[in-house]
């Protein structure tokens, strides 16, 4: 099949446990017009073998080394080697439910080139998956219309990278996966986002995610808190409202405290720290003052930056703002 609609792309390192169940998942789709493209990131376990089996199995699987060593040269590779007009992507510790591909090709035809399609996801096994991969999960799966996915960018990454769908020239013409000190993935979202992109999600499970202690997220320092609010300040300033870069943030925690620093390392100009406990007024947080919250009556110009991981309390301070009449990416942004 030499062009396919669809190029399953694959990476795997030492995934010998899971890269069977992986691959047979992929072979039992309801859509059949794929090409699957399996990437060898430097395996030295059985994975080569059983890539290799499944090429002489299927026609429509074929395997290629990577031309670098790491997630993203793998990737490339795979982007490179495709010859697909939509690329799915897929991990080789997860599971395709049989409708996957067939799903979000229809909603991703539907909506256009310039789209990243998602799917709703089951993290397991029951017995890993920790709580907050469980609310993480839900958190994602509530968020299904382009505009509350759009909302929620500097929040958590919306997009789970193995249930990613796009379009395959629109996405290497946006650069392709380019970053290896950050999270590749979240870092292509907020790419692709500045660059006009829009995001939907198909409101089904169709991707069972697997959990593992030694995954890369748990395990690589481009996954800790550090590098997503890095990456979060590099990309608020195209959110209109924030393209003064001159902003309040409400919250002075470690949230709110790291996330300062990251944004004032990007150029920003931080007005204020927001807290309405009156013990902590009057204190600095990275040289700039600690206030209540009559600051947004007061400066009603400047927009607020809403720094806290506490779901609850996130959705208090959107309540609090929304009840002043301030407006969700026209007055303030939720960052976390």
């Amino acid at each position: 099949m030499s062009h396919p609609a669809i190029s399953v792309v694959l990476p795997f390192h030492n995934a010998d446990s899971f890269l069977d169940e992986a691959l047979a998942s992929i072979a039992g789709q309801t859509f059949q017009e794929f090409e699957a493209v399996l990437i060898n990131d430097n395996s030295d376990d059985k994975s080569l073998a059983i890539a290799k089996d499944w090429c002489r199995r299927d026609p429509r699987f074929c395997l290629i080394q990577s031309s670098g060593g790491g997630l993203v040269d793998a990737l490339n590779s795979g982007l490179a080697h495709s010859h697909g007009e939509w690329i799915a992507r897929m991990d080789a510790d997860d599971i395709s439910l049989p409708e996957r591909l067939e799903k979000q090709l229809n909603l991703a035809l539907s909506v256009g080139k310039e789209t990243v399609v998602s799917c709703q996801v089951e993290s397991f096994p029951d017995d890993v998956v920790t709580d907050g991969y469980r609310i993480y999960e839900e958190w994602l799966n509530h968020l299904i219309e382009p505009e509350e996915i759009k909302k929620n960018l500097f929040v958590e990454s919306p997009v789970p990278h193995p249930t990613a769908f796009y379009h395959r020239e629109s996405v290497l013409e946006a650069g392709g996966y380019q970053e290896r000190e950050l999270p590749e993935d979240y870092e292509l979202w907020l790419r692709l986002w500045s660059l006009g992109f829009r995001f939907s999600r198909v409101p089904e499970i169709l991707l069972r995610w697997r959990d593992r202690p030694d995954r890369l997220s748990r395990t690589s320092n481009s996954y800790s808190l550090t590098s997503f609010y890095r990456l979060k300040a590099k990309y608020l300033a195209c959110v209109p409202c924030m393209s003064a870069k001159r902003v309040l943030i409400t919250g002075s925690g470690q949230t709110a405290r790291r996330l300062g620093k990251c944004l004032q390392d990007e150029g920003f100009e931080i007005e204020a720290f927001i807290d309405p406990d009156e013990k902590r007024q009057g204190q600095t947080l990275r040289n700039r003052p600690v206030v209540g919250t009559e600051i947004l009556s007061e400066s009603p110009e400047i927009p607020a930056v809403v720094a806290t991981r506490t779901p609850g309390a996130r959705d208090a301070v959107r309540e609090f703002l929304e009840d002043m009449g301030r407006v969700e990416w026209k007055d303030y942004v939720v960052c976390s």
